[in-house]
């Protein structure tokens, strides 16, 4: 629509500044320079995506500012891209504009930490535009309420594949950047949301994220309990939006995270963060970053370290 609007527009000059004594010589040199411009503008659109999508030695983490909810942006070095969650809105839409490239609708996976309208909504409103999705990952709780019936619903209707999510499944992302689930280890279709919520690692060489949708501290623990020894990351994306539910001193102490993110909204009815997290992050010297505050959060690895950028 705006290359045609363009195309009259352009004519109506034309015709309006030459009328019917109009220059055909010059009408040619006019769509000669059109068609250079056209050709030019097209050709830097075509590089600059062959550029950006050349595979890198980064893997980027964008922990997304969507207000009172999780939503978790990853691209690996080969540029395949996941989200984790999808927050409570079609703000999420908005968000993804800022950090994914302008000319691409893609995102081959998305996974559903838990069914909580929070974690899942905005995931609707992107099956339902122009995005293309390949799969979705899911937990195996269930709610009963009409919003998840219609995610379920347009999952269907757009025909993609679901996958249960368990313990030791890796989803390869590309360039040695995967994510590893860690819980569930078992059926959880009979449990709360929260506590069947989806605990998984994505790692990048030595760099890593720990994510914990909104697992209490006895799903935390009963990971530890599990295999203690390797939940050690370089971030921590905090449970439940740094309820004093979630965030237990020994889960925060064997994660020994660098960086601990809290994904939750401004002024938000539950008073996330509690004080109780953050006295508790701040008694182990632990570097806090709350989206609220900071906006979007973006961490950005070659492998070795993180660097971190804010939106504010």
């Amino acid at each position: 629509m705006c290359i045609c609007g363009f195309f009259i527009f352009y004519f109506s000059f034309i015709f309006s500044c030459y009328g019917e004594a109009m220059n055909i010589k010059k009408t040619i040199r006019h769509w000669k320079l059109f068609l250079i411009i056209i050709f030019l503008v097209g050709d830097s659109v075509v590089w600059y995506a062959v550029f950006r999508e050349s595979p890198s030695k980064f893997m980027t983490v964008g922990f997304l500012n969507i207000g009172q909810g999780d939503a978790i942006y990853i691209e690996s070095p080969t540029h395949n891209r996941m989200m984790v969650d999808g927050g409570p809105s079609s703000v999420l839409l908005s968000e993804l504009g800022k950090v994914m490239p302008f000319y691409s609708k893609s995102v081959d996976t998305l996974l559903v930490t838990n069914p909580d309208a929070d974690h899942y909504s905005g995931f609707i409103d992107m099956l339902q535009s122009s995005y293309r999705v390949n799969r979705v990952i899911e937990p195996g709780t269930h709610s009963p309420t009409a919003t998840y019936a219609l995610l379920e619903k347009t999952i269907q209707e757009k025909n993609v594949p679901k996958i249960l999510a368990h313990r030791g499944m890796v989803v390869h992302l590309g360039g040695g950047a995967d994510l590893h689930i860690l819980f569930p280890d078992q059926d959880v279709s009979s449990w709360t949301t929260n506590d069947g919520s989806i605990i998984a690692k994505l790692t990048y060489g030595s760099t890593s994220v720990m994510l914990t949708g909104d697992a209490p501290s006895k799903t935390e623990e009963y990971v530890l309990s599990l295999d203690g020894k390797n939940v050690q990351s370089t971030i921590l994306k905090e449970g439940h939006h740094g309820s004093r539910t979630s965030a237990s001193e020994p889960f925060i102490s064997a994660v020994k995270p660098q960086y601990d993110v809290i994904s939750a909204g401004l002024n938000n009815k539950y008073g996330h963060p509690h004080k109780e997290t953050t006295d508790l992050l701040n008694s182990l010297h632990i570097p806090t970053l709350v989206t609220f505050k900071t906006g979007t959060i973006i961490a950005t690895s070659d492998g070795t370290a993180f660097q971190i950028h804010t939106e504010k």
